[in-house]
């Protein structure tokens, strides 16, 4: 006789488990206490067994006839339920042993030793704060080119364009590792050639690399042109500011005592504040007995009228041999973006604001100047200091922050 879901309702616990048999080996283990677990015995290379299909009443009857049918169909087949059911538990487990974090953790240190300990650290970092806390734990095989897109886009919309291509070079490296350890069929990274942004060619040349950033710095501090040059050469990574808005910089938007330049950047229109580090201050108070009674803090050579050419500081740098290819007046924007996201960890939208890019709030709304004005002062400090450690020739250890 079959069973019906108001036999079982009403089946009764008793002094010892009880059966209450279905139909083609379907039945239902009533225990002392209460408790109702489907069973279906099969036999299987001539021996009898029994198959777990879950509690009553999270598995109503009409489930439990549908597992037992599939449990047939696959001992029809040849196969044995119970051991395909190991096999897959197996598997899942081995999958999420293989997690991407863990497969690139694995990667990265059995590279360490052909790496820098600075380059090491940069990637770890890299994955640490932009890759592990999207798909760090999902199943390495089961990452598809989609998920991994979605990733990587998240860096680029930020504007850190060349971190993104870097972070995708380095999940690609991670899964041909992968393929080599057969944790996966293929690397599916190469499925995402081009969807990136290119990055443009025709980007201001720069130094990002923190060592060569020392070499660059101590030679721009042997400079021996005019005063107002060589400020604004010393100042310009400090600042990192535009090259036009450093050079038309006036003394009126200045306040060194409270360390501070508040100007109008000319391409958006909009209030920007610029902390000036204890570093910055000391070369404007050297240089303000020299023009500090003028309107520009870096006046030109033949009118102080006029702010200084806008080729005054490249032509510095040519004249210290450094390449236009290596070096631009541009560059120290890159190179504070580059290093204060990569090696000192500071976070994207403090960097962007004081880049005085657009960043805005969840609702849309564009951030007033004076956004994150205490960690900016504090990032624009720490700047200065790891740029003085950099010139001293130190051999600096990133920063680690959390995200």
């Amino acid at each position: 006789m079959h069973l019906t879901d108001t036999a079982i309702r009403k089946a009764k616990p008793g002094e010892k488990p009880f059966k209450m048999f279905d139909e083609r080996g379907l039945f239902l283990l009533v225990a002392p206490l209460g408790g109702k677990w489907w069973r279906f015995k099969y036999r299987f290379d001539n021996k009898e067994k029994l198959l777990s299909l879950g509690v009553y009443p999270d598995v109503g009857l009409k489930d439990a006839r549908e597992r037992r049918d599939e449990a047939r169909k696959q001992v029809a087949a040849g196969i044995d339920p119970g051991e395909h059911r190991k096999a897959q538990k197996t598997a899942q487990a081995d999958r999420a042993a293989n997690s991407f974090e863990v497969v690139a953790r694995e990667w990265v240190t059995k590279r360490l030793s052909t790496w820098s300990a600075s380059h090491g650290d940069r990637i770890i970092r890299r994955f640490e704060r932009d890759i592990f806390p999207w798909i760090g734990g999902k199943p390495i095989a089961d990452i598809t080119p989609q998920q991994l897109l979605g990733v990587v886009r998240r860096i680029e919309e930020r504007g850190a364009l060349e971190t993104a291509h870097r972070a995708l070079s380095n999940c690609g490296q991670v899964l041909r590792y992968s393929v080599a350890t057969g944790r996966v069929e293929r690397d599916t990274s190469q499925d995402l050639r081009g969807a990136l942004q290119p990055v443009k060619s025709e980007h201001f040349a720069a130094v990002t690399e923190p060592k060569k950033v020392g070499e660059l710095l101590r030679i721009m501090d042997g400079y021996e042109g005019t005063l107002t040059v060589c400020c604004a050469l010393r100042l310009a990574p400090l600042v990192f500011v535009r090259p036009g808005e450093l050079r038309k910089a006036e003394w009126a938007d200045i306040n060194l005592d409270n360390g501070e330049w508040c100007y109008t950047v000319t391409k958006t229109d909009t209030q920007h504040i610029v902390p000036l580090s204890t570093q910055a201050v000391t070369i404007l108070r050297e240089l303000h007995p020299l023009t500090g009674r003028g309107r520009y803090v870096f006046p030109g050579g033949r009118s102080a009228a006029r702010p200084m050419s806008e080729n005054a500081i490249l032509a510095a740098m040519r004249k210290l041999e450094i390449p236009k290819e290596e070096m631009s007046g541009h560059g120290f924007r890159a190179m504070a973006r580059t290093i204060l996201d990569e090696v000192l960890g500071v976070r994207p939208d403090f960097i962007e604001h004081q880049l005085a890019h657009a960043v805005r709030d969840p609702n849309g709304r564009a951030y007033n100047r004076t956004a994150h004005l205490p960690e900016r002062r504090k990032m624009m400090q720490e700047w200065a200091d790891y740029l003085d450690k950099l010139k001293a020739g130190a051999e600096i250890i990133p920063i680690h922050r959390s995200a």
